[in-house]
Order: C-alpha cells, then sequence, then structure tokens
C-alpha cells in the first residue's frame, strides 16, 4: 500500500487529479496495477456490524485526494449519490460489486437508470458527476465485498437521491481515521 500511496503522490503532485487527462489515465493505471495482497490492505478493511458498509481513510494525500477503503456487507449498497464535482476511482479488492448509473434527474424527477455492470476483482472504475450519478451494491447475500477508492479533490459531503421519489438530500462521506495495528477484516 506504500508503494502504491508514493505512486499517487508522485503523479498528482502538488494538483491532485484536477482535469489533465493523462493524469487521469495514470490514475487509472497506478490503481488497476496495484498488486497488494490482502495483508497489505487487511488492517485498513474493517467493517461495523449493522452497517450497509464502512468508510475507512488509508491516507489523506496531503490534502489533495483521500484513499479510502470500503467494506460492504453482505446485501448492501449505497444510496444513488455523485461526487461533490470529484474523480472517484474505484479497485476493487475483494469479492464482487455492481454499478448502476444514472443520469442526472430534471426538475421533479427521479434518476433514470442508464446501464448497470458487474465489477470483479482487480477491475477498476471511474466516476465523475459529468458522467452521472451511481449507485454501488453488493450482490452476494452471504459474503462481504472490499473496494479502495480515491478521490481528488477530497469531500465528506455529497448529494444522495431517493429512487422512488427524486428527493436529493446533502449527505456526510466522511471517513473513518482508523488505527492500523489491526489484523484484518473485523467480522
Amino acid at each position: 500500500m506504500s508503494d502504491l500511496i508514493a505512486s499517487l503522490n508522485t503523479c498528482m503532485g502538488d494538483t491532485g487529479l484536477g482535469d489533465n487527462p493523462h493524469t487521469v489515465r495514470r490514475v487509472r493505471q497506478l490503481m488497476h496495477s496495484y498488486s497488494g495482497s490482502p495483508s497489505d490492505w487487511s488492517q485498513y478493511a474493517v467493517y461495523k456490524d449493522g452497517t450497509r458498509y464502512t468508510r475507512n481513510l488509508v491516507d489523506d494525500g496531503n490534502g489533495k485526494y483521500n484513499l479510502l477503503m470500503l467494506v460492504w456487507g453482505a446485501d448492501q449498497e449505497s444510496p444513488i449519490h455523485d461526487h461533490a464535482g470529484s474523480h472517484c476511482m474505484m479497485r476493487l479488492l475483494e469479492g464482487q460489486l455492481d454499478e448502476a448509473l444514472y443520469k442526472w434527474p430534471q426538475a421533479d424527477s427521479v434518476p433514470r437508470l442508464v446501464s448497470t455492470r458487474p465489477l470483479r476483482e482487480e477491475s477498476v472504475a471511474y466516476m465523475h458527476d459529468r458522467i452521472g450519478l451511481h449507485r454501488i451494491a453488493n450482490p452476494s447475500d452471504t459474503l462481504r465485498a472490499v473496494s479502495l477508492h480515491l478521490y481528488s479533490p477530497p469531500y465528506d459531503m455529497c448529494k444522495t437521491f431517493d429512487a422512488q421519489t427524486g428527493n436529493v438530500q446533502a449527505s456526510s462521506c466522511s471517513a473513518e481515521r482508523l488505527h492500523t495495528s489491526g489484523s484484518g477484516i473485523h467480522h
């Protein structure tokens, strides 16, 4: 994990991910090439029973990005959400996730489903508000999933959307700062 963080810091420098397509491609390549074994990242994969998913801070990227580990409970999903203008890179480390992409709703309407796709271990997804909104779900009814997320610039509030009514609300997207002396996924 420390090698990935060092490479991300070098690639993004003082500006973060920004809107440079070359930097976006390079960060996506770095996320895809990360070959850490569970022993490299399991100390960040802490799950709190009774939650849909946990958001654990891996690195604060010198304020230019956040690197988070998300642990998804079995048969759980995020709300439909935006990314507060940030780039989002997501690499699936363990398990399976499904991504549903939505079109931004017009006034007095609901987000419209555009596409769905499965994400498998080692796949990398990219999302930005210019693309639309999305929802991530763990389709397994028995197993958890673990994903590594990079957000640049970092943010702690986003908009979530009710799929039935279209109602929008501001939601906290803050991450838990862990003491990483733990020994792996906590069940």
